[in-house]
C-alpha cells in the first residue's frame, strides 16, 4: 500500500471521527459574532443612546411646561392690636392657602446655539455609528483570523496524523527485520524514538487546537464547551489592488470617519461659544388659580384665578475676556482636529501599503511552498518504496519524512499568513465582508 492511498484513508477515517461535529462556517462564525459577542452589543446600545438624544427636545429647541400646586396649612394662637387700641386674640386660628397652575418658559432666540447644538447632536449619532463599524470590524477581523488559525491547525493535524501511521508501519516493518536478523536493536529503537516524537507533536497540537476552539467560542459569545469542526480550505483573494484599496480606505475607514465627525463637532462646538455674543430672548406664559383662607383678619378669604405672560432678555457684556478666551481655545481645538484627520490618513495609508506587500509575498510564497509540498510528497512515495526493500538507511527515510511535513506545514502557513493579510486589508478600507 503506497503512501497516497494510506492519505486517502487516514482523510477518510479522519471525515468519520468527526461526522457527529457541527460544521461550523466563516459566514456563521461571523453572524453569530456579530450577534453575540458582548462588545459589538454594547457599542450598539451606545448608538441607540445616540440615536435617542437626537431630538429638538434635547437641543432645547421646545418648550417646558410645569405643573404646579401648592397648598399651605397652619394653626396657630394669635393675638392683634389694632390701630384703634382694639385687642383681638383667638386660639387654634386656622389659615390655609391653595395655588395650582400650568407655567410654560420658551427661549426664542439663543444666538443660534440651539440649533448648533442639534446638530451636534446628529454628529453625535454619526460618531456613534463610526464607532460601531470599527468594533464590528475589529471583532469580525479577530473572528475571521481565530478560524483561519484552526482550518491551518486541522491541516497540520491532518498531516501529523499521516506521519504518525508511517512512523508506526516503520517500527512494525523494523521489528520484523530485527526479527529475522536483517536489522539491529538500534533501527528497532531509533524507529520507536521517531514515533514517541511524532506523537508527543501530535499531543501538542491537539492541545493548541482544543485551546484556539475555546478562544472561538469565547469570541462568539457561546457555551466554551461546544465541539464543532471547521472546513478544510482556505482559499485567498489574490486580486485585490493597492490603488483600489487606498481609495476605499479613505472614503470608508471608520476610524478616519469618526476624526472627520470630530471636526465637525469642533466646528459646532465652536458655533455654540460664539452663540454668547448674542442676547437671549425667552417667553413666560401661564393660567394660576389660588385660594386662601384665615380666622384672623380684615379679609377672611379670598380666590384668584388668571393669564400670567411675559417676556425677557439678557445679554453678557463682561466676564472677564473668557468670551475671547473660549473662542481661541474653540479654534485651536479645531486645528487639533483637522492635524488628526493628515495623522490618522497617514498612519492608515501607511500600514495598508505595508501590509500589501506582506500580501503579496504571501501570495508568492503560496506557489512557491504548493510546489515544495508536491516534491516533497513524490520524494516521500519514493523513500517509502525504497526503505521497504531496504536500500535506504533508516535515517533517509525520516529526513524524508520530515522534509514532507514540514512542507505540509510552511504551506498551510503561507495559506493562512496571506488570509490574514487580506483580512487585515479588507479591515483597513472598511470592506470586510460582515
Amino acid at each position: 500500500m503506497n503512501y497516497s492511498k494510506l492519505t486517502l484513508i487516514f482523510i477518510f477515517l479522519s471525515v468519520l471521527s468527526t461526522s457527529g461535529q457541527e460544521v461550523l462556517t466563516i459566514q456563521n462564525a461571523v453572524k453569530t459574532a456579530v450577534e453575540n459577542n458582548y462588545q459589538i452589543i454594547t457599542a450598539g446600545n451606545s448608538l441607540k443612546i445616540d440615536s435617542l438624544s437626537v431630538s429638538p427636545g434635547f437641543a432645547g429647541m421646545l418648550p417646558s411646561v410645569e405643573a404646579s400646586i401648592i397648598d399651605n396649612n397652619s394653626v396657630q394662637n394669635l393675638s392683634q392690636t389694632r390701630s384703634d387700641g382694639t385687642l383681638v386674640e383667638r386660639d387654634n386660628a386656622k389659615n390655609n392657602s391653595l395655588n395650582y397652575g400650568v407655567a410654560m418658559d420658551w427661549t426664542l432666540f439663543d444666538g443660534l446655539r440651539m440649533f448648533a447644538n442639534y446638530e451636534q447632536l446628529k454628529e453625535n449619532q454619526n460618531l456613534g455609528e463610526a464607532e460601531l463599524k470599527q468594533v464590528i470590524l475589529t471583532k469580525v477581523g479577530e473572528v475571521m483570523i481565530t478560524y483561519f488559525d484552526l482550518v491551518q491547525q486541522q491541516q497540520q493535524l491532518s498531516a501529523l496524523d499521516s506521519t504518525i501511521y508511517i512512523s508506526k508501519q516503520r517500527v512494525e516493518l523494523a521489528q520484523n527485520r530485527f526479527k529475522i536478523g536483517k536489522a539491529s536493536k538500534l533501527e528497532v529503537l531509533n524507529a520507536q524514538v521517531d514515533l514517541n516524537t511524532d506523537q508527543t507533536l501530535m499531543q501538542r497540537q491537539k492541545e493548541l487546537y482544543a485551546n484556539t476552539k475555546t478562544q472561538l467560542n469565547e469570541q462568539l459569545a457561546r457555551d466554551l464547551k461546544i465541539d464543532f469542526k471547521v472546513v478544510p480550505e482556505i482559499f485567498v483573494d489574490e486580486s485585490l489592488s493597492l490603488p483600489e484599496l487606498e481609495t476605499m480606505v479613505v472614503v470608508n475607514n471608520p476610524q478616519l470617519n469618526a476624526e472627520r465627525i470630530g471636526k465637525r463637532i469642533s466646528e459646532l462646538e465652536l458655533k455654540q461659544i460664539r452663540a454668547a455674543r448674542y442676547p437671549t430672548l425667552y417667553a413666560t406664559t401661564g393660567y394660576n388659580f389660588g385660594r386662601s383662607e384665615s380666622s384672623l383678619g380684615f379679609t377672611t378669604s379670598s380666590n384668584s384665578q388668571g393669564f400670567n405672560y411675559g417676556f425677557g432678555a439678557s445679554l453678557n457684556l463682561f466676564n472677564g475676556f473668557n468670551q475671547n478666551r473660549n473662542e481661541k481655545i474653540g479654534k485651536i481645538e479645531l486645528q487639533n482636529a483637522e492635524v488628526a484627520i493628515e495623522e490618522q490618513e497617514q498612519q492608515l495609508l501607511s500600514m495598508l501599503v505595508t501590509t500589501y506587500q506582506t500580501y503579496l509575498t504571501n501570495i508568492s510564497l503560496i506557489e512557491l511552498e504548493g510546489n515544495n509540498e508536491s516534491i516533497a510528497k513524490e520524494n516521500l512515495d519514493i523513500t517509502v518504496d525504497k526503505f521497504r526493500i531496504g536500500i535506504i538507511p533508516t535515517i533517509e527515510f525520516r529526513t524524508a519524512q520530515l522534509n514532507y511535513i514540514n512542507a505540509k506545514v510552511r504551506f498551510s502557513n503561507a495559506k493562512f499568513q496571506a488570509k490574514l493579510s487580506e483580512i487585515i486589508l479588507r479591515q483597513l478600507s472598511g470592506n470586510l465582508e460582515i
